[in-house]
């Protein structure tokens, strides 16, 4: 394995034949399908990744306590537009902490839709008005504006922060969008709780334990719920998800976590992107399964007369 942090060096790598496999972002996919000598060279797959990004709230932040301000951002936010424009149509909307293809998807909770008059209506109900006709909403004299943050050196984050920095705009919010370097961003920043809002991911595991993320036992500084979320209903429900072995049960403690979370709005779920790896042809056997690939990693093989690493 090899770690290669530049995303143009990892496609050199690849296209040198230095690497055997790697992951594409949405631009080189669209570039590459087209390309009869790229695909004659690696098998090239696709499928929704156990991932998704989020645009999260600090939870102790005044200006998003009140949740009609949470669900109005949410309406704001044309999550189809982040799709298109960000991830090139390579993934689907998001809608919770779970992909629809999982057994412990809700099917009955639906995204919010993009709707900026639902949004205003809501944030006029909160407080938020435009009393001195400037274009931005204001309560108790103080401008609506907040900060985002994310890390450098991810173009799909920092593309979504640019596209949600536009609709907000138009609904009278001023989101600022800052850049911070990944290792100042997590110490200084995420495990300190010390941002006003954030895009980042999680990784979906496929054991669906909501715990570490979610559970109000898990807000101390460098722990994993640092917007601080605490619902005492999610918090047993959490627990009756992790300690029963009726999957019925758990089905229903999944499915009410997930109601909460669609009226609580603690994070606008944004999109699930496509997995895309690509794998060279002398490789027989990687396929694609409901658990993504490499679950049958122990079968593959290359023939003997295309192996490069030998003993």
């Amino acid at each position: 394995m090899k770690i290669i942090p530049d995303l143009n060096a990892q496609m050199m790598e690849l296209m040198s034949g230095q690497i055997d496999t790697m992951g594409l972002t949405p631009d080189q996919y669209e570039e590459k399908a087209a390309d009869t000598g790229f695909t004659g060279q690696y098998n090239m797959f696709r499928y929704p990744s156990f991932a998704y990004t989020y645009l999260g709230f600090n939870m102790k932040d005044p200006r998003f306590a009140d949740k009609k301000v949470r669900q109005a951002i949410a309406f704001a936010i044309d999550k189809d537009e982040l799709v298109e424009g960000v991830l090139l149509g390579l993934g689907s909307p998001a809608n919770g902490p779970f992909k629809k293809d999982m057994w412990v998807y809700n099917q009955n909770v639906q995204p919010y839709p993009f709707d900026q008059a639902k949004a205003k209506a809501l944030l006029a109900e909160a407080g938020w008005k435009d009393s001195d006709s400037d274009g931005l909403l204001d309560k108790d004299g103080q401008p609506f504006q907040f900060t985002v943050m994310t890390n450098q050196g991810n173009k799909v984050r920092e593309q979504t922060g640019l596209i949600i920095q536009a609709r907000l705009a138009e609904i009278g919010i001023k989101m600022n969008l800052r850049i911070v370097e990944w290792a100042a961003f997590l110490k200084e920043y995420i495990d300190k709780h010390n941002f006003e809002a954030i895009i980042m991911s999680w990784t979906i595991p496929i054991e669906p334990d909501l715990f570490d993320v979610w559970h109000s036992s898990k807000t101390r500084e460098g722990e994993l719920n640092f917007i601080s979320y605490k619902n005492a209903d999610v918090d047993r429900l959490i627990d009756d998800g992790r300690f029963s072995f009726d999957q019925a049960a758990r089905k229903a403690a999944y499915d009410r976590i997930q109601e909460i979370f669609y009226d609580d709005v603690p994070y606008v779920f944004l999109f699930v992107p496509d997995a895309m790896p690509v794998v060279s042809r002398r490789f027989i056997g990687p396929e694609v399964t409901p658990a993504g690939m490499g679950l049958n990693m122990n079968d593959w093989y290359v023939p003997l007369d295309q192996q490069r690493y030998k003993d």
